[in-house]
């Protein structure tokens, strides 16, 4: 590959001092730009030139190396590159977005240019410039023209493949993508629970916050399927701290699925977090659960009361936060703190005899295996396992260390930091390294989580086979559940969020749009418009108008203001300050021209140009991104869990919906004579829902879902967009 004759030369390492510091970088801007303005901004202050543009026809990229290591470290620093890819929608492989058209974007025009931010797992000075060959495997610079092992030619295309892979792939540290309108999505976030080796989901996060706000984004969106301990995260973090883990930095509910709305969501969120813990307690003595048991062990370990479900789970997530930056699996507390002592919370389920009995049977334990020295808390615990609950057990454990015993006698704790567990034994209170007075042992993390697990399959997993009574209360924790988990789209508004530093020498407007007499058509969102106070006129702003549309969304090239019609005729050579003000801020709506054959082509919307009618029982209007079908009579799609199909169940090759079933029935009924017709046990013609679905057994089955089938219809391939983001630890 060669460039006027001369071979490509290759990038230059870029010096130590010139890292950027991922922990403080970038810094946000104290004025007010649009989007469109802030990116370029941002890439030249901070990018330098882009590789070659002979490389990629189709996309400009440029990297930013930062360093990642924490403070102080800064003579081995670990590095790691931020790609920053423009993609030209125009010529890209993929024109559509399906982020947009599930969290309700669809309506968007097709914006001309996207900007995509990775961190790949592997982004160091040497990997940040490498590729796997496509013949081989093995690693070459991404400038080199052939593989130096099996000495395979490299194309430009092979070069755009590569790309185009990474924007595909789930495996970067960071992955976001802005379009040339401010309205970005959030694809990919992997944490140290991801493959990170050095940064944590909260430092990933805490970057992508920073670089919203100096890029001036102005929405963002992103797809909660985060797990973490197995677990759905968006719904046990909901439930512990009132909003997702993406909420900590805004993320607020976006869009929901099957029809639900924010207050269905807030509604469901409220219903399981003030649920009492009362209703688990006192359900009767004859059955000592497991679940009681594990409320009561953490109710009296806790120095605040647990009241709520919401409480406990808050709880046992402080619980596991401090076991991850604690140095020891447990900690001696101070004297004046008394957690050794039994409280009524405590007595709720164990009476004091029964405690003090577990503590004498410990006791003895560590007495008769005096000789052999240290007991190991597994081992102390497995030898009274036959005589108290596992949580009376564990109650009794973290509370033994410094607990006296016969013959002047103290039980001495410690970890062993070769076998890496807690052990015990009696040693005479007049050995010096012996404490006195209350201690306080710190469960181990793995217990935590295993409590964690359990409470959560009990009472929050849909799909748990856990038989929680009373009945009624768990199906009231099902299906408030259910809806948390069924609303996956959160958003972060960043120009609420924005510093509003105005310039009083200019001119602030907010411009709407539209476009020509047509209201079906695509619905862009109001841009802003910076102009300077003087010797600004009315031409001028349309001039700018027209400019900064054209420059974003593709339909609206040669888009032409013509006029304001909230102030009816205005001549182009009136001053705007006379009009607006010095220094104001405010909106107009334009009306402007667009040759109809751009407006019509395959770029007036996100969501693409293909339709689908969507009625589901469930109230949803649009495609929300779940599985559905249509209906072979009528054509409208709905939900396949709403009409009876399992999640795993494949969809079958003919379906009818209800509606039509009934509509079939009335009809062959009206053909049918009264003499005919077969005795019925109810006056209604309609099939049930439960009958509808035997009925649909029976036929064969076939995948499809409604943007396929839309997208077999007019022959276009889409390509799907939809990202899951996971590994936010």
């Amino acid at each position: 590959m060669v460039v006027n004759d001369r071979p490509l030369k290759r990038i230059k390492r870029r010096p130590l001092a010139d890292l950027q510091d991922f922990h403080s970088f970038p810094a946000a801007g104290d004025d007010v730009v649009p989007f469109r303005e802030g990116v370029q901004r941002f890439l030249s202050k901070h990018a330098g030139a882009p590789l070659p543009s002979s490389l990629f026809s189709k996309l400009l990229i440029w990297q930013i190396m930062l360093n990642i290591s924490s403070s102080g470290d800064d003579l081995s620093p670990q590095i790691a590159a931020l790609d920053v890819v423009e993609e030209d929608v125009t010529r890209s492989r993929s024109i559509y977005c399906d982020q947009c058209r599930v969290v309700g974007w669809g309506e968007h025009p097709v914006c001309r240019k996207r900007y995509h931010f990775i961190i790949r797992a592997k982004s160091g000075p040497v990997e940040a410039y490498q590729k796997a060959c496509t013949a081989c495997g093995a690693l070459m610079h991404l400038l080199d023209t052939r593989c130096k092992l099996c000495s395979c030619d490299v194309t430009t295309n092979d070069l755009e493949d590569w790309v185009y892979l990474q924007f595909d792939d789930g495996t970067p540290l960071l992955h976001g993508v802005v379009h040339s309108n401010g309205y970005g999505h959030l694809l990919t976030i992997n944490g140290k629970e991801g493959g990170s080796k050095h940064l944590s989901g909260c430092d990933l996060m805490n970057f992508w916050d920073r670089l919203c706000r100096a890029l001036v984004v102005r929405k963002v969106s992103v797809m909660d399927v985060s797990k973490k301990y197995g677990m759905e995260y968006r719904l046990l973090h909901s439930v512990a701290k009132g909003h997702t883990w993406y909420g900590n930095w805004g993320f607020k509910f976006g869009a929901g699925c099957y029809g639900l709305t924010l207050d269905d969501y807030n509604r469901a969120l409220d219903t399981i977090s003030s649920l009492p813990l009362s209703i688990f307690l006192f359900q009767g003595w004859r059955s000592q659960t497991r679940l009681k048991s594990v409320i009561a062990f953490y109710q009296s370990l806790s120095d605040n009361e647990l009241v709520t479900v919401g409480d406990l789970f808050s709880f046992l997530f402080k619980l596991i936060f401090k076991t991850r930056n604690s140095v020891m699996p447990y900690q001696i507390l101070s004297e004046s703190t008394d957690f050794g002592s039994v409280n009524d919370k405590t007595l709720s389920i164990w009476t004091r005899n029964d405690i003090e009995r577990i503590e004498q049977a410990m006791i003895k334990v560590l007495a008769a295996a005096k000789v052999a020295g240290w007991v190991t808390r597994r081992a102390l615990k497995g030898a009274l396992s036959k005589a108290a609950s596992p949580e009376l057990l564990d109650y009794c454990l973290k509370s033994l260390p410094r607990t006296m015993a016969a013959d002047d006698m103290v039980v001495e704790a410690r970890y062993n930091q070769v076998s890496k567990v807690i052990e015990f034994r009696l040693q005479p209170r007049n050995v010096g390294n012996v404490l006195t007075g209350p201690c306080m042992m710190q469960l181990p993390k793995e217990q935590i989580v295993g409590d964690l697990k359990f409470l959560y399959d009990t009472m929050l997993n849909p799909n748990a086979k856990e038989n929680l009574k009373p009945l009624a209360t768990r199906e009231l924790l099902v299906d408030s559940a259910t809806i948390l988990l069924d609303c996956k789209q959160f958003v972060k508004d960043y120009v609420s969020d924005l510093p509003r530093n105005i310039n009083p020498s200019k001119i602030y407007v907010t411009c709407c749009v539209e476009v020509g007499d047509q209201k079906d058509g695509p619905m862009p969102p109001p841009e802003l418009i910076i102009l300077p106070s003087f010797a600004t006129t009315v031409g001028d702003l349309k001039s700018e108008i027209s400019k900064a549309f054209e420059e974003v969304y593709v339909i609206f090239k040669k888009f032409q203001v013509k006029r304001f019609p909230e102030h009816g005729k205005l001549e182009d050579s009136v001053a705007l300050e006379l009009l607006m003000g010095p220094g104001a801020t405010v909106t107009v709506q334009a009306r402007g021209k667009v040759p109809i054959k751009i407006v019509n082509s395959r770029f007036c919307m996100e969501k693409g140009t293909e339709s689908w009618t969507v009625e589901c029982m469930c109230g949803a209007d649009d495609d929300d991104g779940e599985r559905m079908l249509a209906c072979d009579t009528c054509s409208i799609w709905q939900h396949t869990r709403c009409v009876g199909i399992d999640s795993f169940d494949e969809i079958p090759a003919k379906f009818v919906c209800f509606s039509c079933l009934n509509l079939h029935c009335k009809e062959s009924d009206s053909s049918t004579t009264p003499d005919e017709k077969a005795p019925k046990t109810s006056s209604s013609n309609s099939i049930t829902k439960d009958e509808a679905v035997d009925i649909r057994k029976k036929i064969p089955p076939l995948v499809a879902t409604c943007k396929d089938e839309a997208a077999g219809d007019v022959g276009l391939a889409l390509e799907s967009g939809l990202a899951m983001t996971f590994g936010v630890g």
